[in-house]
């Protein structure tokens, strides 16, 4: 998953600094490592877990809900006598045991947070557990859009999401990312429309609307999707296509038509792809996340089609989690930034050979900005790779610390290791874990024993514990530079002793990236006047590419500047990307000219989110 959070606010810098001088001090937050198990699901593998899923479902868009039996097949321990199921606002209708229909089985008490288990009891010649089920208005994992809320106004739509414990709001399972099971399903939906999975697809729509998939390599819960839409297919090679609604699919085609060559670039660092088909479907522009890396079928927003592939990186990114992630899994969440802290450094490795070193350079600049930012705002105990999420939302662990200092971990073992080292690491890592998942004790000890040969001094003079288990930056880290970003700021120098004479500005040449770190860096003591001067000549507020275009709504709002009203509105009813819509909405609650606007617009707008948008936006208006 692309991360969501926040751009960089300047303001906080200051904070990071200080977290970083204390960053060495004996005292420092240190997390305590747990035991391998999973706090948030209900499930006990170990003592039986499943290991297939044959998933029959019918799809209502009449009374928004699926209607389905999951039928799982089971691995168990000889003196089990349950296996437990996570489920979440699901109605049970029927268990069968051995194809039986069995009463004995009950519903837990139900957590806010983690549902409620469902426990189905055994014997020793069970097989197969049969659970008939339908969704309902709880189904936080799911989006039911009518035809207005799509691009093309004529078709309703319905996608899933269910990173990070989401799944089982829409299928009863073992809801755990230590938990790998293959799949196959049969779906049923309206003629008019197509229904794809992570899974092997098709490529045209059939008349009766009957589609049949099968995902015969092992994933989590977490990476079992659905969509079901007006969709086309448009082939980009032997192993590359893409999905999407017919308005949007020659787009998206031209935006990635370099994702064969991404992936021919990662099978030559990392290893060869096993997921034969690597798709990509684009949905409507309420998906809340830049991207979800459901197997052999991406998601993402449409709010990446810009028109001159400069925000690409993110298909890269996606396509990096075929091995980071998706091959080898996080056990727990806890672990995240195995998955994610991976994840970006390949993605940046993979960029740096399609695009250059400079452009790569300028990626890492500005995910180090993002990576100060959160460790400003966070709480100190979590700003360390490995967390402790007892208790809480997995989703509190999906921030920047996960993504960036993981990166930046990486990339100084890089540093001190050399990068052929690095690749052959990287290799045997990848080939040694395929399809299983493991923890970040796992990780260094096969660090120990694959890159360093049992050396554990080595591991001791570079200090790896002190990356990933304590707070902060370590005090030999290396901020990343690029020569495009700091043409960017010498630039802004030359303008503020000319007092921002913006209309003498040379920017021609200016790539997304460095206008990026430009309104990222312009001064908080900029006047509303200069912002509607910026705006004249750069016409940010109709800019092609989101990005910008969103953080300068955040940035005007900030400054007082009231003349995007109308563009700010349109976006924020029609995007329903997380990252875009928090720093946003909370800069509108911060500013008395904004601030109800905000809540009317959220409103209306509201409807067209995605349940992860909606919760994380609710809590920004109860706060305000």
């Amino acid at each position: 998953m692309f991360k969501y959070l926040a751009p960089t606010l300047l303001s906080s810098l200051f904070l990071f600094h200080s977290c970083m001088e204390s960053s060495d001090k004996k005292d420092e937050t240190s997390i305590v490592i747990a035991d391998n198990i999973d706090q948030h699901t209900h499930a006990k593998p170990d003592e039986a877990k499943v290991t297939h899923l044959n998933w029959r479902a019918q799809i209502d868009f009449e009374e928004k809900k699926i209607v389905a039996e999951t039928k799982w097949k089971i691995e168990k321990d000889s003196l089990a006598d349950s296996i437990i199921f996570d489920i979440h606002n699901l109605k049970i209708n029927s268990v069968r045991v051995g194809g039986i229909e069995r009463r004995d089985y009950y519903l837990g008490a139900a957590d806010p947070i983690l549902g409620q288990p469902l426990v189905i009891f055994i014997d020793s010649s069970t097989q197969w557990v049969a659970i008939s089920y339908e969704t309902n208005d709880g189904a936080d994992a799911l989006q039911w859009l009518d035809p207005q809320q799509t691009k093309g106004k004529s078709h309703p739509f319905l996608y899933t999401q269910s990173q990070a414990i989401l799944a089982r709001t829409w299928l009863p399972c073992q809801d755990s990312p230590g938990i790998k099971f293959t799949y196959t399903a049969s779906v049923s939906v309206p003629n008019d429309l197509m229904a794809v999975m992570s899974a092997t697809n098709g490529v045209g729509k059939n008349e009766k609307g009957n589609y049949q998939f099968a995902m015969k390599q092992p994933i989590p819960s977490y990476l079992m999707a659905l969509a079901v839409g007006n969709l086309e297919f448009r082939k980009m090679s032997d192993r590359t296509g893409v999905y999407a609604e017919p308005e949007v699919i020659e787009a998206a085609v031209l935006e990635f038509e370099e994702t064969d060559e991404m992936m021919k670039i990662a099978e030559s660092f990392f290893g060869p792809y096993q997921w034969e088909r690597y798709d990509i479907l684009v949905l409507p522009p309420s998906f809340p996340f830049g991207g979800m890396e459901n197997p052999r079928l991406t998601f993402v927003t449409p709010t990446i089609i810009a028109g001159d592939k400069s925000l690409t990186a993110l298909i890269a990114h996606e396509l990096a989690h075929s091995w980071s992630g998706n091959l080898v899994t996080n056990a727990t969440w806890n672990d995240f930034w195995l998955n994610e802290g991976f994840t970006v450094y390949l993605e940046r490795r993979i960029m740096d050979s399609l695009r250059g070193s400079d452009f790569n350079d300028m990626l890492a600049v500005l995910g180090y900005q993002d990576l100060e930012y959160d460790l400003a705002r966070l709480p100190k105990e979590e700003t360390s790779l490995y967390l402790d999420l007892a208790g809480r939302n997995p989703d509190d662990g999906m921030t920047d610390i996960a993504y960036e200092k993981g990166a930046l971990f990486l990339t100084y073992l890089e540093e001190n290791v050399g990068r052929k080292n690095m690749d052959q690491f990287l290799t045997d890592y990848f080939k040694q874990n395929s399809f299983s998942s493991i923890t970040t004790a796992n990780f260094l000890e096969q660090l120990d024993t694959i890159m360093f040969k049992g050396d554990s001094n080595r591991m001791k003079k570079l200090r790896i514990d002190r990356w990933v288990y304590r707070a902060g930056l370590p005090g030999e880290h290396i901020e990343p530079t690029s020569s495009e970003i700091q043409y960017v700021r010498s630039t802004m120098k030359a303008w503020s002793d000319k007092a921002f004479s913006f209309d003498e500005l040379e920017t021609s040449d200016w790539n997304a990236l460095q206008w990026i770190d430009f309104l990222r860096r312009l001064p908080d003591t900029l006047s509303a006047e200069r912002y509607q001067r910026l705006d004249m000549i750069f016409k940010f507020s109709q800019s092609p590419n989101n990005e910008i275009k969103a953080i300068w709504f955040e940035r005007s709002i900030q400054a007082g500047y009231i003349g995007v009203k109308d563009e700010l509105k349109a976006f924020l009813m029609e995007v329903g990307r997380r990252k875009f819509l928090y720093p946003i909405y909370e800069a509108m609650l911060s500013n008395d000219e904004y601030n109800s606007l905000a809540r009317s617009i959220y409103k209306d707008a509201r409807k067209n989110y995605h349940s992860v948008s909606r919760k994380s936006i609710d809590q920004l208006m109860d706060k305000d």
